[in-house]
């Protein structure tokens, strides 16, 4: 298992050091500068000289990517072009906060509603639970979350009044960001879910369960769950990134002062040093989110980690 989780740790190393690398040279094509946004306009050329000196951005790129790569080891992902005087680092953990929980919401509700749904559908096939199931199903692949956002805040916010439509001031806010975040996830499980109970359930050694006279709720939780839930835990990973991407647009939708709606706003004035280090942040939990599911599908089944060590 040790040697299973080194190879997923390097593997993991190297898409960091991709990422980070492809992301700086790409920002540095953007057109235009940090200190092109309209609130600088009044600096002069050498004033903004100045500026370019002191941020080393009239270094060579080679240069500029050495220097970049070498902080970023230390982990520090440099100062903000736009938030005066203030590190990449401690903005994002300013931000941090709200996007968590956002985040966490939406993946506890989905994996927990969406697992729910799959198992029911699946035991009672054919039934008016599967029908309703399909349809949640449906409808949560086919329509964007931001539609769905769109439609919470219409309706729970303005139309009836349950819920603050946006912005930040208490734990209410969360909840409709938290349901448009979770809508998809909860149908891709539960599609996926429902369809892998119904395979397993038709396996010799589901009927032999049942022929030692071993009850109806043990077969389920110990035998077809747990057989289920190994394709479904491959993927946990994209539905995780399908969340934090997702987040960009919900963040902004609802005012929530979170990475996402960072991420938006840097990237209009071209904070070059806040892009790439939201993205690199955003990257590492990606990794570290393929990297559980990895150790997950390993001791789900062991088969997967013994093979890898034979190699």
């Amino acid at each position: 298992m040790r040697r299973y989780i080194a190879t997923r740790l390097i593997y993991g190393f190297i898409t960091l050091f991709i990422i980070a690398t492809a992301t700086f040279f790409l920002m540095k094509q953007l057109p235009g500068s940090p200190f092109d946004m309209e609130k600088l306009d009044q600096l002069s050329d050498q004033a903004r000289e100045q500026m370019f000196e002191k941020y080393g951005l009239n270094d060579p790129l080679i240069v500029q990517y050495g220097k970049y790569m070498a902080n970023l080891s230390r982990g520090d992902f440099g100062t903000s072009f736009y938030y005066k005087g203030r590190s990449v680092n401690n903005i994002i953990a300013e931000r941090i906060g709200p996007s968590a929980l956002l985040g966490i919401q939406a993946i506890i509700l989905g994996i927990t509603l969406g697992l729910s749904l799959g198992i029911v559908s699946a035991l009672r096939h054919n039934t008016i639970w599967d029908y309703i199931m399909m349809i949640i199903a449906v409808l949560g692949i086919s329509i964007p979350n931001f539609v769905f956002a769109a439609l919470m805040q219409y309706y729970f916010g303005v139309k009836w009044g349950l819920l603050p439509v946006a912005y930040w001031n208490d734990y209410s806010n969360s909840i409709m960001p938290s349901l448009a975040l979770a809508a998809g996830v909860v149908a891709v499980i539960a599609r996926f879910m429902r369809t892998e109970m119904m395979e397993v359930v038709q396996q010799d050694f589901m009927v032999t369960a049942e022929a030692k006279g071993i009850s109806g709720l043990d077969i389920v939780l110990k035998h077809a769950i747990r057989n289920a839930l190994i394709p479904v835990i491959t993927i946990l990973g994209p539905l995780t990134i399908n969340i934090i991407t997702g987040s960009l647009v919900i963040e902004s939708i609802f005012a929530v002062p979170g990475l996402g709606s960072l991420f938006v706003e840097s990237i209009k004035v071209n904070d070059y040093s806040t892009v790439m280090g939201v993205t690199i942040f955003y990257s590492f939990l990606f990794v570290t989110s393929v990297l559980i599911v990895d150790i997950l599908y390993g001791l789900v089944d062991p088969r997967i980690r013994l093979s890898e060590e034979k190699e």
